[in-house]
């Protein structure tokens, strides 16, 4: 992954992500951090905040916000599409790698999803497998820095290769599951798995 020469025109640069196979088609450079939320931004209470695991795994578990922050972490640095024709490169984050967390849980073969639970009830479907890649974070952390609440604070999934609806906000809880389990977006017309180098915004002609 390249580092961008920002003396560039946005334009150029562009142009110079797209050669290199980085920028997907439809989607514009952003130097910004552009916040798109349905519903209300939770208050974060350390003090009561709690993530829970559950489904086809062997050990439920449930930390809260200080012993999850002693879990291993590592950083990553990575581009991030949004569905809504945004993308933003080089971005740098810090949290759990989701494939520590499966097996601390003990995740059963038998597993096909994990689905995010969040505040107010949203939640967002992704096949294990691609959960269980490298670059799969439980992210508290953003450039160094606590990761805001608009953003999706104090943990959100990151799941990088697909549109960032799925790298879901205010995560609480991790169910796995042997059902697919549409969430949110998709029932309301996004596609199923959101691939952004192939395109993959909605599931039906005409949504939006």
């Amino acid at each position: 992954m390249g580092v961008l020469d920002t003396r560039k025109t946005r334009r150029e640069r562009e142009d110079e992500l797209r050669k290199q196979g980085r920028l997907p088609a439809g989607q514009s450079l952003t130097d910004e951090f552009p916040v798109l939320t349905y519903g209300p931004t939770p208050r974060f209470n350390p003090a009561a905040w709690d993530l829970r695991l559950f489904g086809t795994i062997t050990h439920e578990l449930r930390w809260d916000w200080e012993t999850f922050q002693q879990l291993p972490t590592v950083q990553i640095t990575t581009d991030i599409h949004c569905v809504t024709r945004w993308s933003k490169f080089d971005t740098v984050w810090e949290g759990v790698q989701f494939k520590h967390i499966a097996e601390l849980a003990g995740m059963k073969p038998e597993t096909k999803h994990i689905i995010a639970h969040c505040d107010y009830g949203y939640t967002t479907n992704v096949p294990v497998e691609d959960m269980l890649r490298d670059n799969v974070l439980l992210a508290y952390k953003f450039d160094g820095q606590p990761l805001d609440p608009e953003h999706g604070g104090p943990l959100r999934t990151l799941v990088p290769h697909l549109y960032f609806w799925k790298s879901a906000k205010f995560v609480r809880a991790l169910e796995f599951s042997v059902e697919d389990k549409p969430g949110f977006w998709e029932v309301n017309g996004y596609h199923n798995y959101g691939d952004p180098f192939k395109e993959e915004r909605y599931s039906r002609r005409g949504f939006f």
